[in-house]
């Protein structure tokens, strides 16, 4: 079919094909290179951020292992002020006898105490206790310092003040409900 053309005809042709050539190469060869050093470019910044970012971390290696020394004995010591039994029981048993003693310091009379149903709050098991003790104000007070002085983390969930005998208002009668924490067992290890 080639031979029926004029010259002038083949060489529109050829040039024809050249020219749909060469745009085929441009656009499946050509662009496609363009277009992923274009994008590589965008991404060289970020690139290069994130290696200084991971520069400077291996630079302050030292520093970020003494700050997880400290964070870890930190840890130990609040490990310390938790209630050291392994049972919810035990512990709040624990928890009386430290509140006992703390108001037999501070000079008031235990009326009752009640343990409470424990809770868990995260990683740890709050162990409440409930005890009702009557003193002066200045007794009470003093129990409520020594509370809040204690070696074992103890917190004031709710407390309750009023007047035994409204005749004579000297003797108060505080309901306190005291918190401490335990580590679960199966949170230790």
């Amino acid at each position: 079919m080639i031979g029926t053309l004029s010259r002038r005809e083949r060489l529109l042709v050829g040039g024809a094909a050249v020219v749909l050539g060469v745009v085929g190469g441009f656009t499946f060869a050509v662009q496609p290179v363009l277009e992923h050093n274009r994008a590589t470019a965008e991404l060289v910044p970020a690139r290069a951020q994130a290696l200084e970012q991971r520069r400077d971390l291996v630079a302050r290696r030292q520093a970020i292992a003494a700050e997880l020394e400290a964070a870890g004995q930190r840890l130990e010591r609040a490990g310390t002020r938790l209630l050291a039994s392994g049972t919810p029981a035990v512990a709040a048993s624990e928890l009386q006898k430290l509140a006992k003693d703390m108001a037999a310091q501070a000079k008031t009379e235990v009326r009752s105490e009640r343990i409470l149903e424990p809770r868990e709050r995260g990683e740890l098991l709050e162990i409440p206790i409930e005890i009702a003790v009557s003193g002066e104000i200045r007794q009470l007070v003093d129990l409520l310092a020594r509370l809040e002085a204690a070696p074992k983390l103890l917190t004031v969930q709710d407390l309750r003040v009023r007047v035994v005998n409204i005749a004579q208002p000297r003797e108060l009668l505080a309901t306190v409900t005291l918190s401490g924490y335990l580590l679960p067992a199966k949170a230790r290890t």
